[in-house]
Protein backbone atom coordinates (compact mmCIF):
# COMPACT_ATOMS: atom_id res chain seq x y z
CA UNK A 1 0.00 0.00 0.00
CA UNK A 2 1.27 3.36 -0.86
CA UNK A 3 1.28 6.29 1.39
CA UNK A 4 -1.18 9.42 0.29
CA UNK A 5 1.37 11.46 -2.26
CA UNK A 6 0.32 14.54 -0.38
CA UNK A 7 1.56 13.33 3.04
CA UNK A 8 4.92 12.55 1.20
CA UNK A 9 5.06 16.23 -0.06
CA UNK A 10 4.49 17.69 3.54
CA UNK A 11 7.29 15.08 5.03
CA UNK A 12 9.74 16.13 2.85
CA UNK A 13 9.19 20.10 3.07
CA UNK A 14 9.21 19.41 6.68
CA UNK A 15 12.48 16.90 7.08
CA UNK A 16 14.04 18.82 4.13
CA UNK A 17 14.77 15.20 2.75
CA UNK A 18 13.66 13.15 0.05
CA UNK A 19 10.82 10.49 0.59
CA UNK A 20 13.68 8.39 -1.25
CA UNK A 21 16.03 8.94 1.47
CA UNK A 22 13.51 8.08 4.02
CA UNK A 23 12.75 4.82 2.69
CA UNK A 24 16.71 4.12 2.80
CA UNK A 25 17.46 4.90 6.32
CA UNK A 26 14.52 2.98 7.49
CA UNK A 27 15.62 0.13 4.94
CA UNK A 28 19.13 0.50 6.05
CA UNK A 29 17.51 -0.10 9.83
CA UNK A 30 15.58 -3.16 9.55
CA UNK A 31 12.58 -0.66 10.37
CA UNK A 32 9.90 -3.33 9.00
CA UNK A 33 10.92 -5.65 12.44
CA UNK A 34 11.09 -2.53 14.77
CA UNK A 35 7.97 -0.99 17.11
CA UNK A 36 6.40 2.13 15.82
CA UNK A 37 8.37 4.33 18.96
CA UNK A 38 12.07 2.43 18.03
CA UNK A 39 11.27 3.44 14.36
CA UNK A 40 10.35 7.45 15.43
CA UNK A 41 13.16 7.29 17.95
CA UNK A 42 15.88 6.96 15.18
CA UNK A 43 14.63 8.82 12.58
CA UNK A 44 14.46 11.74 15.38
CA UNK A 45 17.81 10.66 16.05
CA UNK A 46 18.81 10.83 11.94
CA UNK A 47 17.67 14.13 11.63
CA UNK A 48 13.74 14.71 11.73
CA UNK A 49 12.55 16.68 14.84
CA UNK A 50 10.01 15.12 17.39
CA UNK A 51 6.94 16.06 15.18
CA UNK A 52 7.89 14.92 11.67
CA UNK A 53 10.04 12.22 13.19
CA UNK A 54 6.18 10.83 13.70
CA UNK A 55 4.61 11.71 10.61
CA UNK A 56 7.53 10.09 8.48
CA UNK A 57 7.07 6.92 10.77
CA UNK A 58 3.70 6.60 9.92
CA UNK A 59 3.91 7.36 6.43
CA UNK A 60 6.37 4.40 5.98
CA UNK A 61 4.21 1.90 8.13
CA UNK A 62 1.08 3.00 5.64
CA UNK A 63 3.35 2.42 2.88
CA UNK A 64 4.59 -1.13 4.50
CA UNK A 65 0.88 -1.86 4.82
CA UNK A 66 1.19 -1.91 8.56
CA UNK A 67 -1.11 0.62 8.72
CA UNK A 68 -3.65 2.74 7.21
CA UNK A 69 -4.10 6.57 6.19
CA UNK A 70 -6.23 7.34 9.57
CA UNK A 71 -5.13 4.16 11.34
CA UNK A 72 -3.26 4.95 14.77
CA UNK A 73 -1.06 2.45 16.41
CA UNK A 74 -3.08 1.51 18.67
CA UNK A 75 -5.88 -0.04 15.39
CA UNK A 76 -7.99 2.55 15.97
CA UNK A 77 -8.53 5.59 13.75
CA UNK A 78 -8.78 9.71 14.02
CA UNK A 79 -9.74 12.60 11.91
CA UNK A 80 -8.76 15.49 12.66
CA UNK A 81 -10.59 19.34 10.71
CA UNK A 82 -9.34 22.49 11.16
CA UNK A 83 -11.42 25.25 10.81
CA UNK A 84 -10.63 29.18 10.98
CA UNK A 85 -12.83 31.17 12.52
CA UNK A 86 -13.03 34.79 13.66
CA UNK A 87 -11.70 35.86 17.51
CA UNK A 88 -9.03 35.54 19.87
CA UNK A 89 -8.97 32.14 21.15
CA UNK A 90 -11.27 33.05 24.19
CA UNK A 91 -13.82 34.25 21.94
CA UNK A 92 -13.55 31.40 19.29
CA UNK A 93 -14.28 28.79 22.58
CA UNK A 94 -17.36 31.09 23.18
CA UNK A 95 -18.66 30.29 20.11
CA UNK A 96 -17.81 26.88 20.28
CA UNK A 97 -19.32 26.39 23.19
CA UNK A 98 -22.36 28.40 22.18
CA UNK A 99 -23.00 26.38 19.36
CA UNK A 100 -22.79 22.64 20.86
CA UNK A 101 -25.04 24.05 23.98
CA UNK A 102 -28.02 21.78 24.54
CA UNK A 103 -26.28 19.33 22.10
CA UNK A 104 -26.22 15.50 23.61
CA UNK A 105 -25.14 13.70 20.31
CA UNK A 106 -23.15 14.37 16.90
CA UNK A 107 -24.13 12.32 14.06
CA UNK A 108 -26.87 10.35 15.63
CA UNK A 109 -23.90 9.07 18.68
CA UNK A 110 -24.83 10.35 21.95
CA UNK A 111 -22.33 12.12 24.24
CA UNK A 112 -21.29 10.26 27.13
CA UNK A 113 -19.01 12.17 28.86
CA UNK A 114 -19.86 15.24 29.83
CA UNK A 115 -17.96 18.26 27.63
CA UNK A 116 -14.90 19.39 30.03
CA UNK A 117 -13.63 22.66 29.27
CA UNK A 118 -9.52 23.61 29.78
CA UNK A 119 -6.71 25.83 28.88
CA UNK A 120 -3.16 26.62 29.05
CA UNK A 121 -1.55 30.13 28.53
CA UNK A 122 -1.10 29.14 24.63
CA UNK A 123 -4.17 27.01 23.61
CA UNK A 124 -7.89 26.74 24.91
CA UNK A 125 -9.42 23.11 25.08
CA UNK A 126 -12.97 21.30 24.90
CA UNK A 127 -13.45 17.62 24.95
CA UNK A 128 -16.23 15.03 26.04
CA UNK A 129 -16.60 11.12 25.10
CA UNK A 130 -18.88 9.35 22.92
CA UNK A 131 -21.30 6.63 23.15
CA UNK A 132 -19.66 4.67 20.62
CA UNK A 133 -16.36 5.32 22.97
CA UNK A 134 -14.69 7.52 20.50
CA UNK A 135 -13.55 11.13 21.90
CA UNK A 136 -13.68 14.58 20.28
CA UNK A 137 -11.28 17.09 21.52
CA UNK A 138 -11.34 21.16 20.28
CA UNK A 139 -7.98 22.71 20.33
CA UNK A 140 -7.90 26.21 19.87
CA UNK A 141 -5.12 28.76 19.36
CA UNK A 142 -4.69 32.34 18.99
CA UNK A 143 -3.39 32.92 14.98
CA UNK A 144 -0.72 35.90 14.83
CA UNK A 145 -2.57 38.82 14.57
CA UNK A 146 -4.68 37.86 16.87
CA UNK A 147 -8.25 38.51 15.12
CA UNK A 148 -8.72 34.67 14.23
CA UNK A 149 -8.14 31.44 15.53
CA UNK A 150 -7.36 27.84 14.65
CA UNK A 151 -9.88 25.10 15.99
CA UNK A 152 -8.93 22.45 14.97
CA UNK A 153 -11.67 19.40 16.14
CA UNK A 154 -10.03 16.19 16.32
CA UNK A 155 -11.97 13.19 16.40
CA UNK A 156 -9.64 10.20 18.26
CA UNK A 157 -10.86 6.63 18.94
CA UNK A 158 -12.76 5.86 15.43
CA UNK A 159 -13.76 1.69 15.50
CA UNK A 160 -13.74 1.46 11.81
CA UNK A 161 -11.49 2.71 8.81
CA UNK A 162 -14.97 3.58 6.98
CA UNK A 163 -15.50 6.00 10.27
CA UNK A 164 -12.75 8.19 9.26
CA UNK A 165 -14.77 10.00 5.94
CA UNK A 166 -17.94 9.74 7.60
CA UNK A 167 -16.74 11.43 10.36
CA UNK A 168 -14.31 14.10 8.28
CA UNK A 169 -17.53 14.95 5.85
CA UNK A 170 -19.70 15.94 9.66
CA UNK A 171 -17.08 18.21 10.88
CA UNK A 172 -15.94 20.18 7.80
CA UNK A 173 -20.40 20.69 7.25
CA UNK A 174 -20.41 21.52 11.45
CA UNK A 175 -20.59 25.19 10.87
CA UNK A 176 -19.09 27.37 13.98
CA UNK A 177 -19.70 31.20 14.01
Amino acid sequence: MATKPSNIKSLETGTGKSWEYWLEFLESINAKELPHDEIARKVHAHGANEWWSQGVTVAYEQHIGRRIPGQTCDGDFQVTVSKTILGNMDEALEKWVKKVEGITEFDGVKITREPAISQTEKWRYWRCGLEDKSKISVNIQTKPGGVKSSLAINHDKIQEAGGVEKWRAFWKAFEVK
